[in-house]
């Protein structure tokens, strides 16, 4: 159930024996009906996906609840389609890592898979591997549906980002990554590809300008220790970044090279931004103010 890219990452730092035996147990190649039920009433799916470069991307779908159904333990099906001037494209064979996320409860499931149907509307997802994470690091906010008009044509990013997009990396408090396990070739020879949430106080991530490129240093706070992300970096170190401006509906998509930074059993990941989108208005959602994850309220 783990490539060897966790497993190094893992013995790196002395919890291999361990998680092997608790991977083992949680990660399944069929979803409990507790990750059926919260898919199926969420607005939004967080995708992880690869273009056709190889590269990750991080995006999010929506749609009114019930959007996403799961016919069976084996299966979600999403009926919707990413827009045609998203990174990536649903085709039969693609590699996929959907995240169920449900903020205002912190309630998270992650499931692994690949695209085995699709037609104009939607597309099928078969499970690979499935398994639920803790609600760490979490900031809890209501989402609620809003008339957002039109939204404007996305605007590339290059690797130096704009302002707008600075303002956005700046004051975050979420982001999501996407990673792979390996270079696919021809979408279907990667190991699996994966999205995973990412938390902090507003300002988390770090911001810096080196040779001319934006890099962006995110803290790898303590998990669940699968480190999914971590284990596809040490194989395949390129990432996607998905940040939402929760409060006017933009949303910027980053693609980078990753490096893990080490410092004993701190660590951290920068990337060096490639390329972007920024799509204002995109989503037609917006979130109450955040309730701060407890590991980050103040205690005075």
């Amino acid at each position: 159930m783990r490539h060897v890219g966790e497993a190094a990452v893992q013995r790196r730092l002395g919890v291999e024996a361990r998680m092997g035996e608790v991977m083992g147990q949680v990660v399944r190649t069929w979803m409990p009906e507790q990750h059926r039920e919260l898919f199926c009433k969420l607005p939004t799916l967080l995708v992880g996906s690869l273009d056709a470069q190889g590269r990750p991307w991080a995006s999010i779908l929506h749609g009114t609840p019930g959007f996403i159904s799961a016919p069976d333990e084996r299966h979600l099906h999403i009926a919707t389609r990413p827009s045609l001037d998203d990174p990536w494209q649903a085709a039969l064979g693609t590699p996929l890592g959907l995240l169920g996320l449900e903020p205002h409860t912190r309630r998270r499931n992650r499931m692994n898979g690949s695209v085995v149907a699709l037609d104009r509307e939607s597309f099928t997802v078969e499970v690979d591997q499935s398994f639920g994470n803790c609600p760490k690091y979490i900031q809890a906010r209501m989402p609620f549906a809003v008339d957002r008009g039109a939204p404007a044509a996305p605007r590339a990013e290059g690797s130096a980002l704009s302002e707008d997009a600075l303002q956005l990396v700046r004051y975050a408090d979420t982001l999501f990554i996407a990673s792979a396990s390996r270079t696919p070739r021809a979408h279907g020879g990667a190991e699996g590809v994966d999205v995973s949430h990412r938390g902090g106080p507003p300002g988390f991530v770090h911001i810096e300008t080196i040779e001319g490129h934006t890099v962006l240093t995110i803290p790898d706070y303590v998990g669940n220790r699968f480190f999914n992300t971590l284990g596809n970096l040490a194989v395949n170190p390129r990432a996607g970044l998905l940040f939402i401006d929760y409060h006017a509906g933009h949303l910027l998509q980053l693609t980078g090279l990753a490096q893990t930074l080490w410092e004993g059993e701190l660590r951290a990941i920068r990337i060096t931004v490639q390329q972007g989108w920024w799509r204002a208005r995109a989503l037609p959602l917006r979130w109450s103010a955040a309730e701060p994850a407890p590991q980050f309220s103040d205690p005075g």
